[in-house]
C-alpha cells in the first residue's frame, strides 16, 4: 500500500467511525438488519475508553467487523472511479487550489466548467467570469529585492505629541 499521511489516516479513522456507526446504530446493514448494536455505554477519560460493556455475541462482532469492512470497500471503490472518471476536473481544482490556496464553491464550479478564475489585484476573493487582470495575484508572494526601509521602526501615532 502507498504510505498514509496524517492527513489520510484521519480520514481513514473517521471514515471507519462512520461505517461502523451505520452499521451498529442506524441499522443500515442487509445482513444485521434494522437493529441497533450500540447502546454507547462508555465511559470516556482523557479521550481514551476505559470501560465498555460488550453486548454482541463474538459471531456478531464477526459479521458487524464484515459489514465495516464491506461499506469502506465499496465506498473506496466508488470514489476511485468517479475521480478517475473526471480526472480532468479533477487536476483543475487541485491546480487551482496550488495556486489560490483555497477556493469558494463558485469557483470550484467555474473550474469544474472549464473556466479559468481571475481575482482582482485588491481583493482575496476571487471572479470566476472576469476578465484577467493586468497582473496575475498569486498565494506566494513574488520574489526580489525587498524595500530597504521596509523593516525599519516606524513612528507610533501620537508619540512626540
Amino acid at each position: 500500500p502507498d504510505n498514509v499521511t496524517t492527513g489520510a489516516a484521519d480520514d481513514i479513522r473517521q471514515a471507519t467511525n462512520l461505517a461502523r456507526r451505520m452499521v451498529t446504530e442506524w441499522g443500515m446493514s442487509d445482513k444485521l438488519g434494522r437493529l441497533r448494536y450500540s447502546e454507547n455505554e462508555e465511559e470516556v477519560f482523557l479521550g481514551h475508553s476505559v470501560t465498555q460493556r460488550k453486548n454482541v455475541s463474538d459471531a456478531t462482532a464477526k459479521i458487524i467487523d464484515d459489514e465495516i469492512r464491506r461499506i469502506i470497500d465499496e465506498s473506496e471503490t466508488r470514489a476511485r472511479a468517479i475521480l478517475t472518471e473526471h480526472m480532468e476536473q479533477l487536476h483543475a481544482i487541485a491546480k487551482g487550489l496550488l495556486e489560490y490556496e483555497t477556493l469558494s464553491g463558485d469557483e470550484i464550479k467555474a473550474l469544474i466548467r472549464g473556466e479559468a478564475i481571475y481575482r482582482d489585484n485588491d481583493q482575496d476573493t476571487p471572479k470566476a467570469s472576469a476578465p484577467p487582470p493586468t497582473g496575475r495575484r498569486a498565494s506566494v508572494p513574488p520574489s526580489g529585492t525587498p524595500d530597504p526601509g521596509a523593516f525599519e521602526p516606524k513612528p507610533q501615532p501620537g508619540a512626540g505629541d
